[in-house]
């Protein structure tokens, strides 16, 4: 399974260069000038990063033989992609693709829905659980989530009063 490293936006000015649109958990290690980025676009299958500048929360990049507006523009909307096959995680880290599809349950058991997907966040990532009338969004941190079964294919969510609706409001 390939994973997004970032999105490709909008050409930035006239020589090429593109704004990213960020996607990964490590982006000054894995975008570097010189990585080679796997893509799903027939046209540019793969595509080597040659330069990369950070301005505040913003992402530039220019990329190997494209050196101008119109071709930055074809660029748009490709996901640079990688194989994260022989890295070695956290036990507490997964990717987003080990999460999608796991029950979701309470501590006693009952299910709170299914796990949508895994969101980066400022602070934690987000856990998007899709409860079948709602989407619930849950940081995702030891004392909500407090466990991770892959191999049972669960999450057990100890949510607060009024996270979930219809399971209760806040103590006020």
């Amino acid at each position: 399974m390939l994973l997004t490293v970032a999105v490709i936006g909008a050409a930035h000015g006239l020589r090429g260069e593109v704004r990213l649109d960020v996607r990964t958990d490590d982006p000054r290690g894995r975008l570097t000038g010189g990585a080679v980025f796997a893509t799903e676009d027939p046209r540019h299958p793969t595509l080597t990063l040659q330069r990369v500048r950070r301005d505040g929360p913003r992402t530039f990049a220019s990329f190997a033989g494209i050196t101008d507006r119109t071709a930055a523009e074809g660029l748009r909307g490709i996901a640079l992609l990688i194989d994260p096959a022989g890295e070695e995680l956290e036990a507490d880290e997964f990717y987003p693709h080990e999460l999608r599809g796991l029950a979701a349950l309470d501590p006693e058991g009952s299910s709170l829905g299914t796990v949508k997907d895994l969101l980066p966040g400022a602070a934690q990532d987000i856990l998007v659980i899709d409860t079948g009338a709602d989407e619930v969004l849950v940081p995702f941190v030891a004392e909500l989530v407090p466990e991770v079964d892959l191999a049972g294919g669960r999450v057990i969510i100890d949510p607060p009063g009024g996270l979930f609706p219809d399971r209760g409001q806040a103590v006020s």
